[in-house]
């Protein structure tokens, strides 16, 4: 508890700024207007390169949202995941994407970051056109590939999902970890009976042709008691920034919200996104904006921050240093 002393004042702050800053903007068909500040603060956020958020920090930017709302955003691109988390933890940028486990993670550790939801999509388990696995039960005796290693979120969802079945998957199936694309060649050279993969990887492997999903991960939650959809991933800014910058932070998620909106209800908003989203047909354009926009999560209240909290505890989060309440970044829609 030592920890967090005082973050929780901050938090409640925090929320009255949020609150305020979204009675002051009808996101449906609003007119952006640019805020009345000379000098706006800069908001650094870290973003992968050929990842989803930087879709949506792109769109921003174009929309001039950031303006709008009293900042200027500079995105930095990052290679991969691990860059990502080293600027994150290192400050080179003020925040970056990651997900619930890995922020549970660092709380445990002693650093505590504020959690603003980003996207509630998991991924697939994904399986030859001829397989015959229908299921979780048709995985033991499997070759599954996993991405993300073995504390990945999706990985460690299956398994409890599986557990509750009487079956235990590192024992009843042989388990192999490796990159997406790795992944993908072992399944389609038959190396592989299946493959558990981030949700804009199978949507690019089932646009390709040969495979299908068995199951999503998400299906699985309410299994799980779970209930909604779960923002697994997150903007995560570190506790201490989180402190001296609440206003900044509560400009930045209504710039969010109002992304979310436009990209939802103007599929026009698309095509200047379609540079970074790689596709070389129709089918998967569609496919990675149905899946952007599936993923998009609802406001947090008090019973989804609760429910965010049981999900770490299902996936093995110590009960007594959960990520508290107060982490939770609230804005109202």
């Amino acid at each position: 508890m030592k920890r967090i002393l005082g973050f929780d004042g901050w938090f409640r702050q925090a929320r009255r700024a949020l609150t305020v800053a979204a009675a002051v903007t009808a996101l449906a068909g609003a007119t952006i207007a640019v805020a009345d500040v000379a000098t706006p603060a800069v908001l650094h956020l870290g973003a992968l390169q050929y990842g989803t958020v930087h879709w949506e920090l792109e769109h921003l930017q174009r929309r001039g949202l950031d303006r709008a709302n009293g900042f200027e955003l500079r995105v930095r691109l990052l290679a991969d995941l691990p860059a990502s988390r080293l600027a994150l933890a290192s400050g080179s940028v003020d925040g970056a994407v990651g997900d619930l486990l890995w922020a549970q993670a660092r709380h445990e550790a002693g650093s505590t970051y504020a959690y603003l939801p980003f996207s509630s999509q998991i991924g697939d388990l994904l399986v030859p056109l001829a397989s015959d696995i229908q299921g979780l039960a048709d995985l033991r005796g499997k070759r599954i590939g996993v991405a993300g290693g073995p504390d990945g979120q999706g990985w460690l969802l299956l398994q409890q999902a599986a557990r509750a079945q009487g079956l235990d998957l590192t024992d009843a199936a042989e388990v192999q970890f490796a990159a997406p694309p790795l992944l993908e060649q072992a399944l389609r050279r038959g190396q592989l009976d299946a493959v558990l993969t981030f949700w804009q990887f199978a949507a690019r492997m089932q646009a390709a042709g040969g495979v299908r999903s068995a199951l999503r991960v998400e299906s699985l939650l309410g299994e799980l008691g779970l209930e909604g959809d779960v923002p697994v991933l997150g903007y995560l800014f570190p506790r201490d920034w989180a402190v001296r910058n609440a206003n900044l932070l509560a400009r930045f998620a209504r710039a969010v919200r109002t992304a979310k909106h436009e990209l939802a209800t103007d599929p026009a908003a698309w095509a200047a996104l379609r540079p970074l989203m790689r596709t070389d047909s129709e089918a998967l354009f569609d496919a990675l904006r149905a899946g952007y926009l599936a993923g998009t999560p609802a406001p947090l209240d008090a019973a989804r921050i609760a429910n965010l909290q049981r999900f770490l505890r299902l996936t093995g989060a110590d009960p007594s240093r959960l990520l508290p309440a107060e982490a939770f970044v609230r804005e109202q829609p």
